[in-house]
Protein backbone atom coordinates (compact mmCIF):
# COMPACT_ATOMS: atom_id res chain seq x y z
CA UNK A 1 0.00 0.00 0.00
CA UNK A 2 2.94 1.86 1.02
CA UNK A 3 4.33 1.85 -2.50
CA UNK A 4 1.73 1.81 -4.36
CA UNK A 5 1.13 5.25 -2.50
CA UNK A 6 4.61 6.92 -2.96
CA UNK A 7 4.87 5.63 -6.24
CA UNK A 8 2.73 7.75 -8.40
CA UNK A 9 4.03 10.92 -6.53
CA UNK A 10 7.49 9.94 -7.57
CA UNK A 11 6.68 9.44 -10.98
CA UNK A 12 4.30 12.86 -10.59
CA UNK A 13 7.39 14.76 -9.02
CA UNK A 14 9.86 13.86 -11.99
CA UNK A 15 7.10 13.62 -15.08
CA UNK A 16 7.47 16.91 -15.71
CA UNK A 17 11.26 17.07 -15.55
CA UNK A 18 11.46 13.70 -17.15
CA UNK A 19 9.70 15.16 -20.34
CA UNK A 20 11.97 17.72 -20.98
CA UNK A 21 14.57 17.27 -24.04
CA UNK A 22 18.31 17.13 -23.05
CA UNK A 23 18.13 20.82 -24.87
CA UNK A 24 15.41 21.92 -22.85
CA UNK A 25 17.59 20.66 -20.08
CA UNK A 26 20.18 22.65 -20.60
CA UNK A 27 18.45 25.60 -21.16
CA UNK A 28 16.92 25.59 -17.67
CA UNK A 29 20.48 24.91 -16.11
CA UNK A 30 21.66 27.41 -18.39
CA UNK A 31 18.35 29.98 -16.54
CA UNK A 32 19.83 28.54 -13.26
CA UNK A 33 23.49 29.53 -13.17
CA UNK A 34 22.50 32.89 -14.90
CA UNK A 35 19.78 34.00 -12.51
CA UNK A 36 22.88 35.26 -9.72
CA UNK A 37 24.28 37.34 -12.51
CA UNK A 38 21.19 38.41 -14.56
CA UNK A 39 20.01 39.58 -10.91
CA UNK A 40 23.13 41.52 -10.23
CA UNK A 41 23.06 43.25 -13.84
CA UNK A 42 18.92 44.13 -13.43
CA UNK A 43 19.59 45.98 -9.75
CA UNK A 44 22.97 47.45 -10.90
CA UNK A 45 23.21 48.34 -14.36
CA UNK A 46 19.29 48.04 -15.93
CA UNK A 47 17.35 49.73 -13.31
CA UNK A 48 20.22 52.70 -12.61
CA UNK A 49 19.61 53.41 -16.77
CA UNK A 50 16.05 53.58 -16.57
CA UNK A 51 16.65 56.28 -13.65
CA UNK A 52 18.67 57.98 -15.86
CA UNK A 53 15.66 58.49 -18.30
CA UNK A 54 13.45 59.73 -15.74
CA UNK A 55 15.71 61.89 -13.85
CA UNK A 56 16.57 63.38 -17.53
CA UNK A 57 12.83 65.07 -17.38
CA UNK A 58 13.23 66.44 -13.77
CA UNK A 59 14.98 69.83 -12.14
CA UNK A 60 16.78 67.90 -9.33
CA UNK A 61 19.90 69.40 -7.28
CA UNK A 62 20.03 66.59 -4.32
CA UNK A 63 18.32 68.93 -1.71
CA UNK A 64 14.73 69.39 -2.72
CA UNK A 65 12.06 66.91 -4.54
CA UNK A 66 12.82 65.79 -8.21
CA UNK A 67 10.48 68.27 -10.27
CA UNK A 68 8.92 67.26 -13.97
CA UNK A 69 9.70 69.31 -16.06
CA UNK A 70 9.29 67.78 -19.67
CA UNK A 71 12.21 68.13 -22.21
CA UNK A 72 13.03 71.41 -21.03
CA UNK A 73 16.80 69.94 -20.11
CA UNK A 74 17.28 68.69 -23.66
CA UNK A 75 15.95 72.19 -25.08
CA UNK A 76 18.89 73.97 -23.25
CA UNK A 77 21.42 71.45 -23.39
CA UNK A 78 20.80 71.40 -27.54
CA UNK A 79 20.91 75.40 -27.17
CA UNK A 80 24.04 75.36 -24.99
CA UNK A 81 27.64 76.60 -27.43
CA UNK A 82 29.72 74.27 -24.94
CA UNK A 83 27.30 71.35 -25.04
CA UNK A 84 28.39 71.76 -29.07
CA UNK A 85 31.75 71.75 -28.67
CA UNK A 86 32.37 69.30 -26.05
CA UNK A 87 30.64 67.23 -28.74
CA UNK A 88 32.69 67.87 -31.70
CA UNK A 89 35.42 67.06 -28.84
CA UNK A 90 34.28 63.73 -28.03
CA UNK A 91 33.72 63.17 -32.03
CA UNK A 92 37.50 64.37 -32.27
CA UNK A 93 38.76 61.55 -29.75
CA UNK A 94 36.63 58.83 -31.60
CA UNK A 95 37.64 59.77 -35.39
CA UNK A 96 40.86 60.31 -34.94
CA UNK A 97 42.05 58.14 -32.45
CA UNK A 98 39.82 55.12 -32.90
CA UNK A 99 41.70 54.34 -36.26
CA UNK A 100 45.28 55.47 -35.48
CA UNK A 101 45.19 53.30 -32.31
CA UNK A 102 43.76 50.40 -34.66
CA UNK A 103 46.52 50.57 -37.31
CA UNK A 104 49.26 51.24 -35.13
CA UNK A 105 48.53 48.24 -32.62
CA UNK A 106 47.69 45.71 -35.68
CA UNK A 107 51.46 47.01 -37.02
CA UNK A 108 53.07 46.14 -34.00
CA UNK A 109 51.07 42.84 -33.15
CA UNK A 110 51.96 42.03 -37.11
CA UNK A 111 55.96 42.36 -36.78
CA UNK A 112 56.18 41.84 -33.08
CA UNK A 113 54.22 38.05 -33.57
CA UNK A 114 57.65 37.23 -35.61
CA UNK A 115 59.99 38.37 -32.94
CA UNK A 116 61.34 35.64 -31.56
CA UNK A 117 64.36 37.13 -29.40
CA UNK A 118 62.60 38.71 -25.62
CA UNK A 119 59.81 38.13 -27.29
CA UNK A 120 57.95 37.79 -23.81
CA UNK A 121 59.87 41.12 -23.07
CA UNK A 122 59.03 42.78 -25.29
CA UNK A 123 55.27 42.13 -25.37
CA UNK A 124 55.29 42.60 -21.51
CA UNK A 125 56.50 45.78 -22.11
CA UNK A 126 53.87 46.96 -24.54
CA UNK A 127 51.22 45.74 -22.09
CA UNK A 128 52.69 47.67 -19.05
CA UNK A 129 51.23 51.02 -19.13
CA UNK A 130 47.76 48.99 -19.93
CA UNK A 131 48.12 47.93 -16.12
CA UNK A 132 49.21 51.30 -15.05
CA UNK A 133 47.20 53.49 -12.90
CA UNK A 134 44.79 55.95 -15.40
CA UNK A 135 45.72 58.87 -12.96
CA UNK A 136 48.98 58.19 -12.21
CA UNK A 137 49.87 57.36 -15.86
CA UNK A 138 48.22 60.88 -16.89
CA UNK A 139 50.49 62.71 -14.27
CA UNK A 140 53.26 61.46 -15.89
CA UNK A 141 52.32 62.24 -19.37
CA UNK A 142 51.51 65.66 -18.05
CA UNK A 143 55.05 65.75 -16.68
CA UNK A 144 56.17 65.27 -19.95
CA UNK A 145 54.42 68.00 -21.85
CA UNK A 146 55.75 70.62 -19.43
CA UNK A 147 57.90 73.58 -21.09
CA UNK A 148 61.23 72.98 -20.76
CA UNK A 149 63.57 72.03 -18.53
CA UNK A 150 61.13 70.59 -16.70
CA UNK A 151 59.12 69.02 -19.44
CA UNK A 152 60.98 66.08 -21.20
CA UNK A 153 59.60 66.51 -24.45
CA UNK A 154 60.46 70.13 -24.83
CA UNK A 155 64.20 69.07 -23.65
CA UNK A 156 64.29 66.66 -26.26
CA UNK A 157 62.77 69.21 -29.13
CA UNK A 158 65.18 71.90 -27.66
CA UNK A 159 68.53 69.45 -28.37
CA UNK A 160 67.05 68.89 -31.60
CA UNK A 161 66.51 72.78 -32.52
CA UNK A 162 62.89 72.87 -32.22
CA UNK A 163 61.33 75.81 -30.14
CA UNK A 164 59.49 74.56 -27.28
CA UNK A 165 55.83 73.42 -27.69
CA UNK A 166 53.18 74.71 -25.55
CA UNK A 167 51.05 71.28 -25.65
CA UNK A 168 48.49 71.16 -22.62
CA UNK A 169 48.41 74.96 -22.85
CA UNK A 170 47.52 75.45 -27.29
CA UNK A 171 43.83 75.12 -27.10
CA UNK A 172 44.93 73.38 -30.94
CA UNK A 173 47.77 71.23 -29.44
CA UNK A 174 45.49 69.89 -26.05
CA UNK A 175 42.99 67.55 -27.94
CA UNK A 176 45.76 65.67 -29.63
CA UNK A 177 48.73 65.51 -26.95
CA UNK A 178 45.58 64.30 -24.68
CA UNK A 179 44.63 61.62 -27.95
CA UNK A 180 48.04 60.09 -27.98
CA UNK A 181 48.01 59.77 -24.21
CA UNK A 182 45.15 57.69 -24.24
CA UNK A 183 46.17 55.58 -27.26
CA UNK A 184 49.44 55.08 -25.68
CA UNK A 185 48.24 53.90 -22.29
CA UNK A 186 45.65 51.26 -23.95
CA UNK A 187 48.10 50.33 -26.74
CA UNK A 188 49.20 47.01 -24.94
CA UNK A 189 45.99 45.60 -24.93
CA UNK A 190 45.11 46.33 -28.32
CA UNK A 191 48.28 44.34 -29.27
CA UNK A 192 47.83 40.93 -26.81
CA UNK A 193 44.30 40.86 -28.47
CA UNK A 194 45.64 40.90 -32.27
CA UNK A 195 48.39 38.95 -31.72
CA UNK A 196 45.98 36.56 -30.24
CA UNK A 197 43.85 36.48 -33.36
CA UNK A 198 47.44 36.22 -35.31
CA UNK A 199 48.19 33.11 -33.27
CA UNK A 200 44.64 31.65 -33.94
CA UNK A 201 44.90 31.10 -37.78
CA UNK A 202 45.85 28.00 -38.93
CA UNK A 203 49.79 27.96 -40.38
CA UNK A 204 48.57 25.59 -43.05
CA UNK A 205 47.15 28.79 -44.77
CA UNK A 206 50.21 30.70 -44.38
CA UNK A 207 52.15 27.18 -46.07
CA UNK A 208 49.66 26.69 -48.86
CA UNK A 209 49.81 30.66 -49.83
CA UNK A 210 53.39 30.33 -50.16
CA UNK A 211 53.34 27.43 -52.23
CA UNK A 212 50.94 29.34 -54.80
CA UNK A 213 53.63 31.74 -54.98
CA UNK A 214 52.46 34.70 -53.24
CA UNK A 215 54.01 37.05 -51.74
CA UNK A 216 54.14 38.71 -47.81
CA UNK A 217 51.67 41.67 -49.42
CA UNK A 218 49.27 39.06 -51.40
CA UNK A 219 49.04 36.71 -47.69
CA UNK A 220 48.45 39.43 -45.26
CA UNK A 221 45.78 41.06 -47.96
CA UNK A 222 43.98 37.93 -48.45
CA UNK A 223 44.55 35.39 -45.73
CA UNK A 224 45.83 37.64 -42.25
CA UNK A 225 43.37 40.69 -42.56
CA UNK A 226 40.57 38.30 -43.72
CA UNK A 227 40.90 35.99 -40.98
CA UNK A 228 41.21 38.80 -38.60
CA UNK A 229 37.41 40.07 -38.87
CA UNK A 230 36.26 38.78 -35.76
CA UNK A 231 39.21 40.71 -33.60
CA UNK A 232 39.20 43.79 -35.82
CA UNK A 233 35.45 43.90 -34.55
CA UNK A 234 35.57 43.41 -31.51
CA UNK A 235 38.52 45.98 -31.12
CA UNK A 236 37.44 48.98 -32.69
CA UNK A 237 34.17 49.17 -31.20
CA UNK A 238 35.69 48.81 -27.83
CA UNK A 239 37.76 51.60 -28.74
CA UNK A 240 35.62 53.22 -29.95
CA UNK A 241 33.51 53.02 -26.69
CA UNK A 242 36.93 53.67 -24.60
CA UNK A 243 37.46 56.75 -26.82
CA UNK A 244 33.82 58.04 -26.38
CA UNK A 245 33.77 57.68 -21.98
CA UNK A 246 37.94 59.21 -22.20
CA UNK A 247 37.34 61.12 -18.78
CA UNK A 248 40.80 60.43 -16.61
CA UNK A 249 43.06 61.43 -19.22
CA UNK A 250 41.34 64.68 -19.52
CA UNK A 251 40.63 65.43 -16.48
CA UNK A 252 44.00 64.38 -14.68
CA UNK A 253 46.41 66.33 -17.67
CA UNK A 254 44.40 69.26 -17.33
CA UNK A 255 43.71 69.78 -13.68
CA UNK A 256 44.50 73.24 -13.24
CA UNK A 257 41.41 73.78 -15.87
CA UNK A 258 39.47 70.38 -16.30
CA UNK A 259 38.76 70.03 -20.23
CA UNK A 260 40.66 73.16 -21.20
CA UNK A 261 42.15 75.37 -22.12
CA UNK A 262 38.84 77.46 -23.17
CA UNK A 263 36.84 73.57 -22.90
CA UNK A 264 39.14 72.76 -26.22
CA UNK A 265 40.08 69.05 -24.70
CA UNK A 266 36.57 68.68 -22.93
CA UNK A 267 34.94 65.69 -23.55
CA UNK A 268 31.19 64.68 -22.88
CA UNK A 269 31.95 62.32 -19.89
CA UNK A 270 33.87 65.20 -18.16
CA UNK A 271 30.82 67.68 -19.24
CA UNK A 272 28.04 65.31 -17.15
CA UNK A 273 30.48 65.28 -13.93
CA UNK A 274 30.94 68.80 -13.97
CA UNK A 275 27.31 69.36 -14.28
CA UNK A 276 26.14 66.78 -11.49
CA UNK A 277 29.26 67.40 -8.55
CA UNK A 278 30.35 70.78 -9.23
CA UNK A 279 26.82 72.73 -10.25
CA UNK A 280 24.27 69.86 -8.88
CA UNK A 281 21.96 70.13 -12.05
CA UNK A 282 21.12 66.40 -11.75
CA UNK A 283 18.52 66.21 -13.80
CA UNK A 284 20.42 68.52 -16.93
CA UNK A 285 23.16 66.38 -15.76
CA UNK A 286 20.98 62.93 -16.55
CA UNK A 287 20.01 64.70 -19.92
CA UNK A 288 23.72 64.90 -21.16
CA UNK A 289 23.88 61.34 -20.06
CA UNK A 290 21.13 59.91 -22.22
CA UNK A 291 22.61 61.95 -25.01
CA UNK A 292 25.85 60.01 -24.57
CA UNK A 293 24.28 56.52 -23.95
CA UNK A 294 22.48 57.09 -27.22
CA UNK A 295 25.66 57.90 -29.24
CA UNK A 296 27.40 55.11 -27.47
CA UNK A 297 24.38 52.51 -28.59
CA UNK A 298 23.93 54.17 -31.80
CA UNK A 299 27.60 53.98 -32.78
CA UNK A 300 28.48 50.50 -31.66
CA UNK A 301 25.58 49.05 -33.44
CA UNK A 302 26.41 50.86 -36.99
CA UNK A 303 30.33 49.68 -36.47
CA UNK A 304 28.73 45.96 -35.79
CA UNK A 305 26.69 45.96 -38.33
CA UNK A 306 29.31 47.64 -41.58
CA UNK A 307 32.20 45.49 -40.15
CA UNK A 308 30.25 42.07 -40.24
CA UNK A 309 27.88 42.83 -43.13
CA UNK A 310 31.79 43.20 -45.21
Amino acid sequence: MTATTLSPRGTGSSGIWGRLTISAKQIVWAWVFLALPVSFFAVVRFYPTLEAFYLSVTDWDLLNEARFVGFDNYRKLFADPVFWQVFRNTFAYLIFGTPIAILLSFAIAYYLDRVRFLHGLIRALYFLPYLTAAAAMAWVWRWFYQPPPIGVINSILGFAGVPAQPFLRSVDQALPAIMLTAIWAHLGFQIIIFMAGLRAIPTSYYEAARIDGLGEGAILARITIPLLKPTTVFLVVFSSIGFLRIFDQVYNMTSNDPGGPLNSTKPLVLMIYQTAFSSYQMGYAAAQTVVLFTILFAISMAQLWILRSR
